[in-house]
């Protein structure tokens, strides 16, 4: 493969609850779920990049986050299943799906998010993907992304194999994609079939129909447990059966669509990608489904819990100061770091920090991420304590606790115009060198390194203090928040930063 698999399309937040009934609500005959669990999990075309993820691909995935909790939550779930995430904007709220279930039997459906909002513009770093992809799967689920015009522009352009996995209410395939994998009654609806004739004849005529509309290469029409007909330019259609299977097919056609994408990626025919395609949906389906499919890391992931902090700490917050900066045409600057011991070294470079732009979101590491990090006997200070802390200096606009070993998953979601790191100025390390530079240019984002005041250390506080000494032995700041941003603008600038 000569560059990553690319999924793009529309990405919703699954959740399977689970749970048992006993009995009816006392004020309507309705059945009372008594929940028991629940899993979270991208769905749509994130699910499809999930599924690629797990065969071994290096999988990026070009889809539409809100600025919201939901949007949050698909960042970390993505992250956690090794899918590199370049979001486009997305006005509104993160669309959810939510299934009520009874011994692995849905009782209802709750779909939440509101209507589909507009995608914002992609990056030329987004361009450049798809043009240098080894393959793409357009996953649309009809809420806008796959009628992007720039991104149909680039998808008409490449030169890697694209499968297109169509929606009833979503746009055309672009002309010439190599695979299209309507099922059977989205091929129906989307051809206009007349009824009539056998069901093998009907899939067919579907299939000739939308292949010489979309000047597609092939297309093939998934039909449950039957398999798969698949139509070239010949007037003969392949048939290919599956093997028996019975279970929950919710994500059947996204596993069927990812593997075909995967093996067109590898350089196999047609014929042999929808082959191994039926092959691997009808073990999904056999093996349990999403439920079983699932990655450990993704289903290992815990729902973010904030713990005190007031109103300007959580996803919710962020997402709140974040958007209405956008909004506004202002810049959003973000920073990092575990901030345990609050002290002047960390408000000089949070002060620093909020001069570069509109707002500042400060990405805070969790009892647990710096445990990870620092060892057991750390943090001193837990989340909630140093959450509301770092919220209540007037520099700091909201935060966001994250429980990963790195940010990026939280940056991936804010997306913000400038990372900052607090650094040591006098030792030549370069903003360049920082990893998260590569995450920051997905969007046209860029890093600076602002200073730290010399001499502030939180290991060092900590030593001090278990040593019985105090800190009236460090040295005065060498530089204030201001001459700290003049020197990172001059620096940044002296480096080609944008």
């Amino acid at each position: 493969m000569r560059g990553p698999v690319v999924v793009l399309g529309d990405t919703l937040l699954d959740r399977d609850v689970e749970g048992l009934v006993n009995r009816l609500c006392p004020d309507s005959p309705v059945p009372v779920l008594d929940e028991t669990s629940s899993v979270d999990r991208p769905g749509g075309a994130g699910l499809a990049a999930v599924f690629a993820a797990a065969q071994g691909a290096e999988v990026a995935l070009v889809t539409a986050v809100a600025d919201d909790a939901g949007g949050a939550r698909l960042g970390t779930l993505l992250a956690a299943a090794g899918v590199r995430l370049y979001a486009l904007p997305l006005a509104g709220a993160t669309p959810e799906k939510v299934r009520l279930r009874v011994r692995g039997r849905v009782l209802l459906r709750h779909d939440r998010g509101g209507a589909a909002g507009v995608p914002g513009q992609p990056s030329d770093a987004v361009l450049r993907l798809i043009a240098d992809a080894s393959a793409v799967l357009v996953s649309d689920y009809g809420r806008g992304v796959a009628g992007h015009p720039a991104l149909r522009a680039a998808l008409a352009a490449t030169r890697a194999p694209v499968v297109w996995d169509p929606h009833p209410r979503g746009p055309a395939a672009v002309p010439g994609v190599h695979l299209a994998t309507p099922n059977e009654p989205e091929a129906r609806d989307l051809a206009k079939t007349p009824p009539g004739g056998s069901r093998l004849a009907a899939a067919s005529r579907s299939a000739q129909a939308l292949r010489r509309r979309w000047q597609a290469r092939a297309v093939a029409v998934t039909l449950g447990g039957d398999g798969a007909l698949l139509c070239h330019a010949g007037s003969t259609p392949l048939v290919v059966p599956a093997p028996p299977a019975e279970g929950d097919t919710c994500g059947a056609g996204d596993r069927f669509a990812s593997t075909a994408t995967l093996a067109l990626a590898r350089g196999a025919l047609v014929s042999e990608a929808v082959q191994e395609a039926v092959a691997q949906a009808s073990a999904y389906v056999a093996g349990g489904g999403v439920a079983a499919a699932l990655p450990a890391p993704v289903r290992a992931v815990a729902p973010a819990v904030v713990t005190g902090g007031g109103d300007r700490v959580g996803a919710g917050a962020a997402g709140e100061v974040v958007a209405r900066v956008r909004a506004a045409g202002g810049t959003v600057v973000a920073t990092g770091g575990c901030f345990d011991l609050l002290h002047a070294g960390h408000v000089a470079t949070l002060q620093a920090a909020r001069q570069l732009g509109d707002c500042l979101v400060v990405c805070l590491n969790s009892d647990a991420s710096v445990a990870g990090l620092k060892g057991p006997e750390r943090p001193v200070v837990p989340q909630g304590d140093r959450g509301r802390l770092l919220a209540a200096l007037g520099c700091v606009d909201a935060v966001l606790i994250f429980d990963e070993p790195t940010p990026e998953a939280a940056l991936s979601w804010l997306r913000p115009d400038i990372w900052v790191k607090g650094g040591d100025y006098a030792s030549g390390g370069g903003a360049e060198t920082l990893p998260e530079s590569e995450i920051l240019a997905r969007w046209g984002g860029h890093t600076v390194v602002v200073p730290y005041l010399d001499g502030r250390s939180t290991t060092d506080m900590i030593a001090a203090a278990r040593a019985g000494r105090g800190s009236g032995g460090w040295p005065a700041p060498t530089l204030d928040p201001a001459e700290a941003v003049a020197q990172t603008v001059v620096r940044s600038t002296a480096k080609g930063a944008r």
